[in-house]
């Protein structure tokens, strides 16, 4: 006999007690409710169960059986991360504050955070703002210090990456992509509202706001650079610390995985440059921060493309460069 058998012979069912059955609950219909009315209450809910079906189950069992079925809603597929492939950047929700020394004002700056998909590889810097200079400076900076390029970015929906969120087909910012482009590297936005697309930079942000930012609470910043500065030092012990459950740390499987499967950084740095959408006026000029420059008679009216640097305006239509001018600061001229 196996084993089944044997406890067939030795515990035989009773069927003279016929178990009670019960009516199950639309536990669909219930979960829906329950996500959708922020103040609902299982005890509510089983209230209004209980007015339908008097002879149903009672709370306790209620509440196990809801729980029990939720569970098997929380299914997630395992992610593989392929060497190489994948920088997950994300800004944390704690900031750290900055003492301007001489009027005792104190700005909040904001930390950026980028997390090497394979290796857990982690860079973190403290910014101004998530404005489109810093979301692109940290980038530059964040492939400088990995001293080489993965394949794509994996960034969050906030505006200085995505103009457009859309699931297949997001609108990426004109001057992400650009510096994107520059670097040859793909930009693939994670799903709104989906944060186990980007789970390592939500763990890689719980991870800096526990060692790093935790341990320099005590410290006044009075600059940004003695802010990065401190924050250098504590992730240079962070990806040397030994991981706990596997053998090496960050920055070790970062030489090991990670750094033989990326690409080399261009010979040069992005210059960070705006767009902007401007109108031929019949003068054969358009403006741009209060100064006027001019583009070929023929595309009066036509809408084109303004790429404007610190030193440089370049004037597209249809991504076809037809002006270029020396970037003024003279008002009105």
């Amino acid at each position: 006999l196996d084993d089944e058998g044997l406890e067939t012979l030795l515990y035989p069912t009773n069927h003279s007690l016929s178990p009670r059955k019960y009516t199950q609950p639309d536990w669909h219909a219930l979960n829906s409710e329950f996500v959708t009315h922020k103040n609902l209450t299982l005890m509510l809910l089983w209230q209004e169960y209980k007015e339908v079906d008097p002879s149903g189950y009672q709370y306790s069992q209620f509440c196990e059986l809801f729980r029990k079925w939720k569970k098997k809603l929380d299914l997630s597929m395992r992610q593989e991360h392929r060497a190489g492939e994948k920088l997950f950047v994300d800004y944390c929700g704690q900031t750290i504050p900055i003492v301007d020394a001489s009027t005792g004002e104190v700005r909040d700056a904001q930390v950026f955070v980028a997390v090497m998909g394979a290796s857990n590889y982690t860079y973190a810097e403290a910014t101004r703002s998530q404005s489109l200079p810093d979301w692109t400076g940290s980038h530059v900076r964040a492939f400088s210090f990995l001293g080489c390029l993965p394949k794509c970015v994996v960034p969050d929906n906030l505006l200085s990456a995505v103009t457009k969120t859309c699931r297949y087909e997001p609108d990426i910012n004109p001057t992400y992509s650009e510096m994107a482009a520059h670097y040859g590297v793909a930009v693939i936005p994670a799903r709104v509202r989906k944060p186990k697309d980007k789970s390592k930079a939500e763990v890689g942000v719980q991870i800096v706001q526990r060692f790093i930012l935790a341990g320099l609470r005590k410290r006044t910043f009075f600059t940004l650079a003695e802010a990065n500065a401190a924050i250098k030092e504590r992730l240079t012990l962070l990806n040397n610390r030994p991981f706990r459950k596997l053998p090496g740390t960050r920055t070790s499987r970062f030489e090991e995985l990670d750094r033989p499967a990326m690409l080399p950084l261009p010979e040069t740095h992005y210059q960070f440059a705006q767009f902007k959408k401007v109108r031929l006026n019949i003068d054969f000029h358009f403006e741009l921060n209060g100064h006027f420059y001019s583009a070929p008679h023929r595309l009066v009216r036509e809408q084109m493309d303004v790429r404007h640097t610190e030193t440089t305006v370049e004037c597209l239509y249809k991504g076809n460069r037809v002006a270029s001018h020396p970037k003024s600061s003279v008002q009105g001229g």
